[in-house]
């Protein structure tokens, strides 16, 4: 195509061949235009419009303008990184943010597997108790309902209907840890404070901190310790001990009324309002909680387990740095040899029971490594609250102290014989 009536020098011809809207000033929608002379020399009259078809003709760089505009399309290389920034990010733009969830990832993994290190942090703050007790002698008595309380929490929010729902196919394994934990537990434990004081001698507040050690309800380290052992038994290992802890709201009174009351005073509608305060009422906010706000029960939930396994060292040192001096005596001796005595029988008691009653269950193994746990292992901070709080003779809460330890290292050792000799 040529244009002719157009005045245009050589130096016109170099503006308009440079000019970055060439295709505004022509209003053509060619791709790429050249302006070459008629007879292939510069001349100032004739101009001719014609496609670049000649090879030698230089590419000239892509402007901005040619990169948003659509009338003249592109037809340089496409843009590639160079060298350094291809070696800093083989995988391209998107190699950094995985590792950030990654490390997100695992850090929240680290938190919720936490729990794992606690049988380590018990045997640790119960031999800090015993070189050192002033770091944990700060950790008075007023902080153990609120500590325990935490810890009713903590269950709650790990809970939900589904579990009950799930255990509550095997009514008649639950009514047999019921059994263990509030019958054959408290028999064991009269039995013992009996002995404590007509054999042995001991003050009759000794006899009385036995007895309220085998009234509570089962702890909640036993669901962790069965867990470990046999994790399909851990919802139906919830559900005995959730099923004891509500109703120890009444039946941990009436049982150290039954056993206790005619030796030391006991405030049964008090022990009602503390253990509704202390136990009940954190486990159904946890509930609640998990039921109606479950984006805020996962947000906190990873921080839960450590903060739980701090919590347990300093109410399993705490009582044991507070009455170092008598646990070192001759008398103190004696009492943790009771208490351990009185567990052991618990733990035995409650695997030969769940034996005898399930023989003919294919996973009765389990089954009695599960009531076991139940039977031996009680919310002996439940009773070290109570003694405190109900019992003015400071001797009751001797026996609960040392149960705290003993409960705890007893149960996370026959975790690990069983999970290596698991059948």
């Amino acid at each position: 195509m040529t244009v002719t009536g157009m005045n245009t020098s050589p130096k016109h011809q170099w503006r308009i061949q440079n000019c970055p809207n060439l295709n505004q000033l022509l209003h053509f929608r060619q791709p790429r235009l050249s302006i070459l002379p008629r007879n292939g020399t510069p001349s100032s009259s004739n101009v001719s419009f014609s496609l670049p078809s000649h090879p030698t003709l230089p590419r000239r760089r892509p402007t901005l303008h040619t990169l948003w505009s659509h009338k003249l399309p592109l037809r340089s290389p496409p843009l590639q990184c160079s060298s350094s920034l291809e070696s800093d990010s083989p995988s391209g733009y998107h190699s950094d943010p995985p590792p950030i969830v990654e490390q997100q990832t695992g850090i929240l993994k680290i938190l919720k597997e936490s729990n794992s290190l606690l049988p380590h942090v018990v045997l640790a703050s119960t031999l800090l108790a015993l070189i050192y007790p002033p770091s944990f002698t700060w950790f008075t008595r007023r902080y153990y309902a609120p500590a325990l309380g935490f810890l009713m929490f903590a269950v709650g929010v790990n809970s939900s209907e589904k579990d009950f729902l799930e255990a509550l196919n095997r009514p008649g394994v639950i009514i047999a840890g019921y059994v263990g934990q509030f019958a054959v537990k408290p028999l064991l434990g009269y039995l013992f404070g009996i002995l404590s004081v007509t054999v042995f001698g001991f003050p009759t507040a000794v006899g009385a901190g036995i007895m309220l050690v085998s009234c509570v309800s089962g702890a909640q380290l036993s669901n962790y310790a069965t867990f470990l052992t046999d994790p399909p038994m851990a919802p139906l290992s919830i559900v005995m001990t959730s099923l004891s802890t509500a109703s120890a709201v009444f039946v941990t009174p009436l049982l150290s009324l039954l056993l206790i009351g005619k030796r030391l005073p006991v405030d049964v509608k008090g022990m009602v309002s503390s253990i509704t305060q202390i136990v009940v009422a954190p486990v159904a906010a946890g509930l609640l909680l998990n039921r109606f706000f479950p984006r805020l029960c996962n947000a906190i939930r990873p921080f839960l387990p450590p903060l739980s396994v701090i919590v347990t060292a300093l109410c399993v040192g705490a009582p044991l740095a507070i009455n170092v001096e008598s646990v070192k005596t001759p008398f103190g001796v004696t009492i943790s040899l009771l208490v351990v005595t009185f567990h052991m029988a618990a733990f035995v008691a409650g695997y030969i029971f769940s034996g005898l009653l399930f023989h003919n269950a294919p996973d009765v193994k389990a089954l009695q490594r599960t009531m076991s746990f139940e039977t031996g292992m009680q919310s002996s901070l439940l009773a070290l609250a109570l003694a405190n709080q109900f019992f003015p003779d400071p001797i009751v809460s001797v026996p609960p102290a040392i149960s705290t330890v003993i409960m705890s290292l007893m149960g996370f050792s026959l975790v690990m014989l069983w999970s290596k000799k698991k059948d």
